[in-house]
């Protein structure tokens, strides 16, 4: 909500849905004089502005979004989902989000906080070489860990690899997720390790140096820590981390990244927080370009 009414020029905000009715966000949402509901996804229904809306982005958990997406299944509306249900199409702005709008889905997921820092780096080597196995460790303070992260573990390690793979375009894929309890609380970073046979280097750096630069346009905190990093590895040391059918990989790459949240809402150090709700705004736009193009200029409401 609050990025739609800050930074996007091509949507406005309709309502702000919940569940809780002395929640933070909708109080929020109140004293800037936006629409609420605290009746969930039957409340959005009652809305008499609900025929109006064009796109909503669910920002619930795996399982609610399943429920609520066959409930607005029939309405017409274009479905961001935030979480790890992955009912549509991943999309990770920087990689695939034009090949996507292209397909004209109505519900695409946005994989998790740690899948849309670190495809873009598979994706960035998997242009330049090919990626037997890329493993990803994102680490994010335990203070930006809502309820829905915390009860989606299992979901957030299976559909990043999954993306990781589809997206990445690795041939196997590993995602971890650590919540540090640090305090004062940590920025969040994630690690990219991938293994490949024998690669320019200086392509590699390139493709990366590309990629973090594309994803900073909707993400300003998104930077590399370090220089990328390659290692020779020997394939028998790595033989239980390659897909079947590869049998040698001379090259781990090693990319460390830092995600700073923009603190428009959310402290500076929930990075994790501010990624997913920048790229999911990115598809917002994105949508509502082709909306836009199909009729005459307006903006989007969501």
């Amino acid at each position: 909500m609050i990025k739609v009414l800050r930074v996007s020029d091509s949507l406005e905000v309709a309502a702000m849905v919940g569940v809780d009715p002395d929640s933070d966000g909708l109080a929020r949402a109140r004293r800037l004089k936006v629409q609420t509901t605290h009746e969930g996804v039957e409340g959005l229904l009652a809305l008499d502005e609900f025929d109006e809306i064009d796109i909503v982005f669910d920002a619930t958990s795996a399982g609610a979004h399943i429920k609520n997406a066959e409930t607005l299944r029939k309405f017409g509306k274009y479905l961001v989902d935030l979480t790890p249900a992955a009912i549509g199409p991943f999309v990770v702005p920087a990689v695939n989000l034009t090949d996507q709008l292209n397909r004209n889905v109505d519900n695409v997921n946005m994989v998790t906080c740690g899948g849309q820092a670190t495809i873009p780096i598979v994706a960035a080597v998997s242009q330049v070489t090919p990626v037997a196995y890329a493993e990803i460790v994102a680490s994010i303070s335990s203070k930006s860990a809502g309820p829905g992260t915390r009860a989606n573990i299992d979901e957030f390690t299976e559909t990043t690899a999954q993306a990781i793979e589809s997206v990445g375009g690795a041939a196997r894929g590993k995602a971890i997720i650590i919540l540090n309890p640090a305090d004062p609380p940590v920025i969040m970073r994630d690690t990219v390790l991938c293994l490949t046979g024998d690669v320019d280097q200086d392509a590699v750096r390139d493709s990366v140096s590309t990629m973090v630069e594309e994803v900073s346009r909707y993400v300003p905190g998104y930077h590399l820590k370090q220089e990328v990093q390659f290692d020779r590895v020997s394939a028998a040391d790595v033989r239980t981390l390659l897909p079947a059918g590869v049998e040698t990989v001379s090259t781990q790459i090693s990319v460390f990244l830092e995600v700073e949240g923009a603190a428009h809402y959310l402290p500076a150090y929930a990075g994790n927080l501010d990624i997913m709700t920048s790229a999911a705004l990115r598809v917002g736009e994105g949508i509502a370009e082709r909306l836009n193009h199909a009729e005459a200029p307006r903006r989007s409401r969501a």
